[in-house]
């Protein structure tokens, strides 16, 4: 029985695992054929059952609910799994947009996988596909890292392994570190690198910062409510070159070095090599010093 089939008949399709993505702020975002999902199965799987079970409630929808998180997802998938093999369907839903992209679920779907459950995806929302529709950065080829480290030394190491990556990159943050975050990529990247921030998607008070690391950064510090909400944070990549490549760097560097500043020299070698600005600044502090 397809599943068009079984929403004619007014019933769920049984032992289904259907990934339903929700709203990541406004309502109405909720496609139709999800809400018709979540009236015809089972039970439902959340991330938060509160959370969830508010949007439930705004569709009239009273289900059995399953916490699912990443504190229990291995214990209590297996028993899931047994539910959906014994003929059950069941919604997976995150707090918000997609389950699995950076949100639980993984576990349970790799079991479905493995032990032959279908599982039927729903396209809805995404922060981090919505983000990148409406930043102004490349979108031709993207990276999604989700959520950087929390502590800076972990980060900046995390960041470093990004630093020569063509395409453009997207990652998601919270309001008490994002201008940590944003602080770390300028040190990294450049202050001069390229980015967008995407704020509180969907909701009222919706917003996107787009200038350079640097800029951004004085945004961040010198606005508090730059600094409230959830955030998509979104770095153009490098430019499209072998950092370096057959160019001399040091050369570059010690012939400019003599006429410039270490800071404004690093700054131009940076901009014609692609090799970041921080690594060139401290390569022409050791060259300064040799002379």
């Amino acid at each position: 029985m397809s599943e068009r089939q079984a929403e004619r008949g007014g019933q769920s399709r049984a032992g289904v695992l259907y990934i339903v993505a929700t709203p990541i702020g406004n309502l109405d975002d909720l496609s139709t054929r999800a809400a018709k999902i979540l009236s015809q199965v089972d039970f439902v799987a959340a991330e938060d059952t509160r959370h969830s079970g508010r949007l439930l409630q705004h569709l009239g929808l009273s289900k059995p609910m399953v916490a699912l998180h990443d504190h229990n997802e291995r214990d209590r998938a297996g028993g899931l799994i047994d539910r959906l093999q014994a003929g059950e369907s069941a919604a997976l839903v995150s707090d918000a947009g997609t389950p699995l992209i950076s949100d639980p679920g993984y576990v349970l779907v790799r079991q479905a996988r493995e032990l032959g459950v279908q599982v039927v995806p729903l396209p809805g929302p995404c922060a981090l596909v919505v983000a990148l529709s409406a930043a102004g950065l490349p979108t031709d080829r993207f990276t999604f890292a989700g959520f950087l480290p929390a502590k800076s030394g972990a980060r900046r190491t995390a960041l470093e392994a990004w630093q020569r990556e063509t395409a453009t990159m997207v990652f998601y943050e919270s309001p008490h570190r994002i201008a940590d975050t944003v602080a770390d990529m300028a040190l990294v990247f450049g202050e001069d690198r390229e980015m967008a921030i995407a704020r509180e998607l969907t909701k009222t008070y919706e917003s996107f910062y787009h200038g350079t690391a640097g800029q951004l950064l004085e945004v961040l510090r010198e606005d508090a409510n730059a600094r409230r909400g959830e955030f998509v944070v979104m770095v153009r990549g490098a430019r499209d070159v072998e950092p370096g490549g057959d160019l001399d760097v040091d050369r570059l560097l010690a012939l400019l070095l003599p006429e410039l500043p270490v800071k404004k020299a690093a700054k131009i070698v940076a901009e014609v090599s692609g090799v970041s600005r921080n690594e060139l600044y401290q390569r022409a502090l050791a060259l300064r010093q040799e002379r």
